[in-house]
């Protein structure tokens, strides 16, 4: 229940007056102040509402209230947002299957959604077209809200018992429970304040990682350290579970465990203060036998792929190969000068993932932004061939050493994802499911790519996506969407939610920035750090050529992303706020300056630096900080919605907090400064579809509207 305080304190608040332009609201919040100064090398930075970093505080309560009450008074008066919020409902109303995945005991599991299902329901079945299945697991009866997520299924090597793993109101704190597999009972086992992790099964129980139990009221902003792997035997309580791996000397550094089929090795892999990841092996046929360490920096990316039958490992690794390769490594030599390359770096082509299958190897390859599916000897990575996909898209895999079968899925900006199994001996696909939103027909819609100039003269891909009918005359609304860091590649997909805006004549964009992985290690280094101004400036230059080739103009011109794309978004707004109609930055990390002193946050500082590291470092994100440099001259910025939710223990609400009050209280023009802070939600996984639905109605009406555009007008 609610304190009585907050509401008191609500009533109490001073409000600021603004002149109104219409639609716009006519005042904010006042937020809670201090007289914060921080110092960074001589550098005195103020931060004035440091009180809203607090977020259980009364007085932060209060300001998220009353806040909510003008976003939601603002959003509710739209007229149209009751109907884009049935639009969106019949959108997402068809059934979503997802890869089926052959476990230990020999049946098939995959996810379905038949439509509106808050969470998706695991079914298994004898058959892999998966005739005849059964529930086995439903998320949606782990609560009444849907707000319950699971988050990954582990099956022990014998197939008896199955681990599962969720998150609750999109916290990324997991907890552990364990079925039994046949009978679905449920065992008395339970491992809470377990974080980043899985259950790796080895004997009669399993491996995972977890933090200590954090401060209470504090336990989705304070500083998440000292990961360590802990053992788990079953029928015992998580207090006697046992530590395997820790790291006393690195406080901040994830360690994450798996073992290898058969149980030969225990995987330990370390990360966090670098690009990569460091690599330790044990053979647990030895009960004594020490850790090897395969590779001590966590420099470059180095992945357990399989144990192979002769003790050797299979690895996916960036040493060596920017574009990645594939090497056997054996723990008993484990230099590099000893590694046999199974499958060489290709110099046209980005290796992104492997599967082994019986003696193949399916891989997967990113080139030009979007996935490649080939099929290779698993010896020796010869006679690759490709598997033909139906278009540009992205695929993901599901096959295993010990089963034959090999399925992928398939999904573009016009195809929602698909299932084939592929038949090795005949090189041939067969489509299994492929769903058909009502109403829609890919066939009236075009993707193309084009190639743009950044502004160091760097070759950027862009995806477009629109109605047939439509021709760039300039007056036309343009979604521009980019994340650029963290070398994550942004590949074409399917999101039903974004088929309101193709429908009603907008155009989507998707830039694929430099920081992302889509042209190897060397793209994503080059949106890192002191290049990180690289990534705005191709956002930017993406927008310019958008213009400049009549696709649209500023009046008309949205952008968004989420997390480093709400960095980028906010960054990007402050550099060029006249390129920009609506601008929605989403969970976004804004104070650059502070970023790494919650939660995870200090995992990001091999993509960012950070304020401590040196005077050029903190001058650096002193220049580009969303929340630093916003102005406060007058100069007219767009419409701006923030969002948030409260339970992101990832990218902490404080950013998107002091972000938007910043602005509220700056003078940037008439245009609407408004923050969506969500409850019972978190970074945006496992997000119920109800929310997903509301929030999209939110942002669809909040655009529409300051485009000056009625979608339900025929």
């Amino acid at each position: 229940m609610k304190p009585p305080y907050i509401y008191l304190c609500f009533c109490a608040m001073n409000i600021q007056a603004f002149a109104a332009a219409p639609g716009a609201p006519a005042s904010y919040p006042a937020a809670p102040t201090d007289n914060t100064v921080d110092h960074y090398f001589g550098t005195a930075v103020p931060d004035p509402f440091r009180p809203l970093e607090n977020d259980t505080a009364a007085t932060t309560l209060a300001w998220v209230e009353a806040e909510n009450a003008v976003t939601r008074g603002y959003l509710d008066a739209i007229p149209f947002r009751g109907k884009l919020r049935e639009r969106l409902s019949a959108l997402n109303n068809y059934t979503k299957k997802g890869l089926p995945s052959r476990e230990n005991d020999g049946k098939y599991y995959f996810s379905v959604n038949d439509g509106l299902r808050n969470q998706s329901v695991v079914y298994r079945s004898d058959n892999p077209d998966g005739t005849g299945a059964e529930v086995f697991l439903d998320p949606n009866t782990l609560s009444d809200d849907g707000t319950v997520a699971l988050t990954g299924l582990f099956q022990s090597r014998d197939g008896r018992y199955t681990a599962y793993t969720i998150s609750r109101s999109g916290s990324d704190w997991t907890e552990i429970y364990v079925l039994d597999t046949a009978t679905g009972k449920l065992l008395p086992d339970h491992i809470e304040w377990a974080k980043f992790t899985g259950a790796a099964w080895h004997g009669d129980g399993f491996y995972y990682s977890a933090y200590a139990r954090p401060e209470a009221g504090k336990e989705f902003s304070n500083a998440n350290e000292y990961h360590k792997v802990y053992y788990h035997r079953l029928g015992t309580p998580q207090e006697a579970d046992a530590v395997i791996y820790e790291n006393p000397a690195e406080p901040l550094h994830f360690h994450t465990a798996d073992v290898t089929a058969g149980e030969g090795f225990l995987v330990i892999t370390g990360s966090g203060a670098g690009n990569g990841n460091s690599l330790y092996v044990k053979n647990l046929k030895q009960p004594d036998a020490p850790f090897v360490t395969i590779e001590p920096s966590q420099d470059q990316i180095i992945e357990v792929v399989e144990a192979l039958p002769g003790g050797t490992l299979l690895a996916y690794t960036g040493i060596g190969a920017p574009n990645y390769r594939l090497v056997e490594i054996d723990p008993a030599a484990p230099a590099q000068q000893n590694w046999k390359e199974i499958v060489a770096e290709r110099p046209d082509a980005v290796l992104k993932g492997v599967a082994p299958s019986q003696d193949k190897l399916v891989l997967i390859y990113d080139k030009d932004a979007a996935n490649r599916l080939y099929i290779a000897d698993a010896a020796d990575g010869r006679n690759m061939r490709e598997i033909a996909l139906p278009a540009p898209g992205t695929v993901d895999v599901s096959a295993s050493r010990k089963y034959p079968e090999v399925f992928y899925s398939f999904t573009s900006f016009v195809h929602p994802t698909s299932i084939y199994a592929y038949d090795k001996t005949t090189d041939a696909s067969s489509l299994l499911y492929s769903p058909v939103p009502e109403g829609f027909d890919p066939a009236r819609y075009t993707t193309e790519q084009v190639f743009y100039t950044s502004a160091d003269g760097t070759r950027v891909p862009m995806f477009i996506t629109y109605r047939s009918d439509l021709k760039p005359d300039g007056t036309n609304p343009v979604y521009l969407y980019g994340y650029g860091g963290f070398n994550i590649a942004l590949g074409p997909s399917f999101n039903p939610n974004r088929l309101l805006w193709l429908e009603n004549g907008g155009i989507y964009a998707q830039a694929n920035l430099r920081g992302g992985s889509e042209y190897g290690e060397a793209w994503h280094e080059a949106g890192t750090k002191q290049q990180k101004l690289n990534v705005f400036n191709d956002f930017i230059a993406a927008a310019e050529w958008l213009i400049a080739n009549g696709w649209t103009k500023p009046g008309l011109l949205t952008i968004e992303g989420g997390s480093n794309g709400g960095l980028l978004v906010g960054a990007c707004t402050n550099m060029r706020p006249d390129l920009f109609a609506v601008a929605i930055p989403r969970v976004g990390v804004m104070d650059m300056m502070r970023y790494h002193l919650f939660t995870i946050g200090w995992n990001w500082a091999h993509d960012y630096g950070t304020s401590a590291d040196s005077p050029e470092m903190a001058a650096y994100l002193l220049g580009y900080s969303p929340l630093h440099n916003i102005s406060n001259d007058g100069t007219p910025y767009p419409a701006i919605m923030v969002t948030t939710a409260d339970h992101d223990d990832r990218v902490v609400p404080a950013h998107s907090f002091k972000y938007a009050a910043t602005l509220q209280a700056a003078d940037t023009g008439d245009a609407p400064k408004l923050i969506r802070i969500d409850s019972k939600a978190g970074h945006g996984a496992g997000k119920p579809i109800a929310k997903v639905m509301d929030e999209w109605a939110d942002i669809y009406s909040f655009i529409y509207h300051n485009l000056g555009i009625n979608p339900t007008e025929k």
